[in-house]
């Protein structure tokens, strides 16, 4: 080679393995060594569930049961000590994931066999269902004798129930549950071949119709059949859910890595909330009102906006905590997020189980409407006042909910390990920041802020106490309106979201559990020189969900084994 070109051939090969070490650094934030294994899955998974569509199922079970077995198999091939700390994450947490999945299927396999003797008669639907996924020609006779016989094996299974034992109210779910299976089974029979199939037309319609309406009817009155001496009785609130219990407490702790007792939950919240109290009398004082918190509480309620004027008040919040956070250049924020979120207004149907406004993209704003009665307007109006809402904001917009989906879209959006420990915990974390960066500009801004800090302490302890069976809902209404100073008609809505809704039963704790992780791994990485306060947001925030513990694993670069059990006491005061 001519030696004029040496520096040139240096330069070009400098400028090579400096674009495939940036590659390879921008593809190490979308990907781990089991990414393709976990997406695999999903997809696979996914298949199945489309294809064995209904459910409770012998069929469907034993086929999920094989891939998921097939899945831990693969996975443990995997070279877990060569791999990356957040592959290692990835593996033990997908294989966490496929045994919890396995877990249920046995709880359904026992279940199913519990009420074989109920739902046995329905059975012989399903042979026409499996037909019918491929299109087979049926006998339509055949199909017409055999649908009349399951009818009258119903009905007498109808005229002998009174005579079976009640139920708990898991196995009459599972029951009904696995006969209006029957029935879907039977309409996707029907739905298929009726009107193209005119042997079947002719011969199976009307012994189809008799027997989806005998299944409805079954169905329904199996229901009845619960053992009330095993439900939780109406304490007058109008409220009844189902608590359960201290062993699943402890084994959902578990499931989401918090290495705590239930008992032990609820002393960490009450340590929290003995600070809440010192703070609060220090800005009840700077109001003039001594230790009346209440009275200042009441002073600060009445700050509510006029009717119509709420969204203005949110806005105006959103650019406050916007301009801190840009101000203090807390975190990375893509203008497209900024762009893109907007307002909706939360009807009065929702404002039953969501008294305050929720977030993500789309911002909901809880306010009254002319529907709603005269008392239930200013409660609206006053638990939503322009103080309270300065804690929330951000937490519902950006940095909170609307800045972690936008961003778990956009990095390793593969990681399926959605968690509220994560979701609320890193929102509630932004309040506890902004708390500490004098975010609040007067006592009425801290009593507001302290209202929701309050409120996630009191979310622990009264739902903890509901499942270990100690509290009831009427119990945990007063607590909020005595110990937080909630309207009585929020609380009521706040208990009945609790408990009679989708959420899990540990989603209310994790708020301020998960807030208090990040909290603590932020003094760790933080407060300890290891990283900037941007560097550590931004850096949560390429993870994407999952439970604390292990977005600490990744950024501390943890050597983690095969059998890891969750240890890291977070909590230190």
């Amino acid at each position: 080679m001519n030696k004029n070109l040496y520096p040139f051939a240096a330069l070009i090969t400098l400028m090579f393995l400096s674009f495939t070490t940036k590659a390879q650094n921008d593809l190490l934030l979308q990907t781990s060594e089991v990414n393709n294994l976990m997406v695999h899955f999903a997809e696979d998974e996914g298949s199945l569930e489309r294809f064995y569509v209904i459910p409770n199922t012998a069929e469907r079970r034993d086929r999920l049961k094989s891939i998921y077995s097939d899945y831990l198999t693969q996975l443990d091939k995997l070279p877990f000590d060569n791999i990356s700390t957040g592959g290692k994450v990835d593996y033990l947490l997908f294989k966490r994931d496929i045994e919890s999945k396995l877990y249920q299927l046995g709880i359904e396999e026992r279940e199913c066999n519990q009420v074989s003797k109920l739902t046995s008669p329905g059975n012989p639907i399903y042979e026409l269902e499996k037909q019918r996924r491929r299109g087979h020609q049926l006998n339509a006779s055949e199909v017409a004798e055999q649908l009349n016989s399951v009818n009258s094996q119903l009905q007498q299974a109808i005229l002998s129930l009174d005579k079976q034992p009640d139920m708990t109210r898991a196995l009459v779910a599972r029951a009904k549950g696995t006969i209006l299976g029957q029935q879907k089974a039977l309409r996707s029979v029907y739905d298929f071949y009726n009107g193209y199939d005119p042997e079947f037309t002719w011969w199976a319609a009307e012994p189809t119709k008799k027997l989806d309406s005998t299944l409805s009817k079954y169905a329904s009155l199996v229901s009845k059949k619960i053992d009330q001496a095993t439900l939780p009785k109406d304490d007058g609130s109008g409220i009844i859910g189902f608590p359960i219990g201290r062993d699943e407490l402890v084994r959902l702790l578990q499931y989401e890595m918090i290495p705590y007792t239930p008992e032990e939950l609820i002393e960490i919240a009450n340590k929290e909330f003995a600070w809440c109290d010192a703070e609060l009398l220090k800005a009840t004082k700077e109001m003039g009102f001594g230790n009346d918190w209440q009275k200042a509480q009441e002073k600060v309620k009445q700050s509510y906006v006029p009717a119509g004027k709420q969204p203005d008040a949110m806005m105006d919040l959103y650019n406050q905590s916007i301009a801190f956070l840009k101000e203090h250049d807390m975190i990375t924020i893509p203008p497209i997020a900024e762009e893109s979120w907007r307002m909706i207004m939360m009807t009065p149907e929702r404002q039953l189980i969501n008294p305050f406004f929720t977030g993500g993209e789309t911002f909901s704003i809880s306010y009254p409407t002319n529907t709603m009665t005269h008392e239930d307007k200013l409660m609206s109006m006053r638990g939503n006042n322009p103080h309270f809402s300065r804690a929330t904001v951000h937490h519902e917009i950006i940095a909170g909910h609307h800045l972690q989906r936008f961003m778990n879209n956009r990095y390793k959006s593969y990681r399926n390990f959605r968690t509220p420990f994560w979701t609320e915990g890193w929102a509630l974390y932004m309040e506890l920041t902004l708390w500490d960066m004098n975010f609040p500009r007067s006592p009425e801004d801290r009593i507001g802020m302290l209202f929701w800090r309050m409120h996630r302490c009191a979310r622990i302890i009264f739902s903890l106490n509901y499942h270990l069976g100690k509290w009831m809902p009427q119990q945990c209404i007063d607590f909020l309106v005595d110990r937080v100073g909630f309207e009585r008609a929020n609380a009521e809505g706040e208990v009945r979201r609790s408990f009679t809704t989708h959420y899990g039963p540990l989603y209310q704790l994790a708020y301020m559990t998960g807030g208090l992780q990040f909290y603590a791994l932020r003094k760790e990485l933080v407060d300890g020189d290891k990283m900037t306060m941007k560097q550590f947001h931004d850096a949560v925030m390429h993870e994407n969900s999952m439970p604390v513990e292990m977005v600490r694993a990744i950024l501390t670069d943890q050597p983690l084994k095969k059998n890891f059990k969750t240890s890291w006491k977070f909590y230190k005061k």
